[in-house]
């Protein structure tokens, strides 16, 4: 009589593998990075044979994707996070919370308007300070100045954020905020699906945002283009801001041209 088969749920499977969390395991199966048997399985509750060949095909850097746009950002332009008090403002899963603890961070506050997104591995790291349900539009001030503010924020502008930002940032601090057209430019210049396509578009919301920022007392001190575009394929940009931080300004329209020269027209 032949045995009958065990199986087990994929997420469990790929968590032993990793020693981590199930949170982990889902994102990556869910990510496409589990094959089984040689078939890729996006499924994290998909039933497979205990005996089965459960290989994971890389194992991401940051507990999501976004974090590798903040990383593009600190190497592009050097921008030190050791031993730094940071706020990130839409932490979300945590990608960029993830890259400033990697990077040497002494603290981060993680900011969100929502509950309960952040990767469980980062709410374990004593150096995090979970804020969530938390609208850092209305947010006063932090338990104390912080020394690096990173901005990930949907469904809002930027210019409702860096203003109350900058007053939680010490003198010669620095922020990394991305810049997402589709949440900035009016509802008649997004496209069908949410998505900026126009490189003058790109234009206007830059020329604003950046506009906006230097009449708040904010420093451009770089601008470049994200690495990974966001959702639906919208390309989006990362700026490196000041507060009194001593370093020369850049020139805002010289970067505007040069970030968004590589575009679609």
């Amino acid at each position: 009589m032949k045995a009958k088969e065990t199986t087990v749920r994929l997420d469990q499977a790929v968590q032993r593998q990793l020693s981590g969390s199930i949170e982990q395991a889902r994102r990556m199966i869910m990510a496409g990075l589990v094959h089984v048997d040689g078939i890729v399985i996006d499924k994290p509750g998909a039933m497979v044979l205990s005996d089965a060949s459960v290989v994971i095909t890389e194992l991401p850097a940051y507990v999501s994707r976004g974090g590798y746009k903040l990383e593009r950002a600190l190497d592009l332009f050097q921008v030190d996070g050791r031993g730094m008090v940071v706020a990130d403002i839409g932490a979300s899963t945590g990608g960029f919370t993830d890259v400033w603890l990697q990077r040497g961070a002494a603290r981060v506050y993680a900011i969100d308007v929502g509950y309960g997104q952040l990767a469980w591995e980062l709410r374990q790291d004593a150096r995090v300070v979970v804020m969530d349900r938390t609208n850092a539009r209305y947010l006063n001030s932090l338990p104390e100045e912080v020394d690096r503010i990173s901005v990930d924020v949907s469904f809002i502008s930027l210019g409702l954020i860096l203003p109350r930002a900058r007053g939680w940032l010490r003198p010669g601090g620095q922020a990394v905020a991305l810049v997402k057209p589709q949440f900035e430019a009016s509802a008649e210049l997004v496209g069908k699906g949410g998505v900026v396509h126009a490189r003058e578009t790109h234009r206007l919301v830059l020329k604003r945002v950046l506009s906006e920022a230097s009449a708040d007392g904010w420093q451009l001190l770089g601008l470049t283009r994200s690495p990974l575009v966001g959702p639906a394929g919208n390309i989006e940009f990362l700026a490196w801001l000041g507060k009194d931080t001593g370093l020369r300004a850049m020139d805002s329209e010289q970067e505007l041209e040069r970030a968004i020269a590589n575009t679609v027209p």
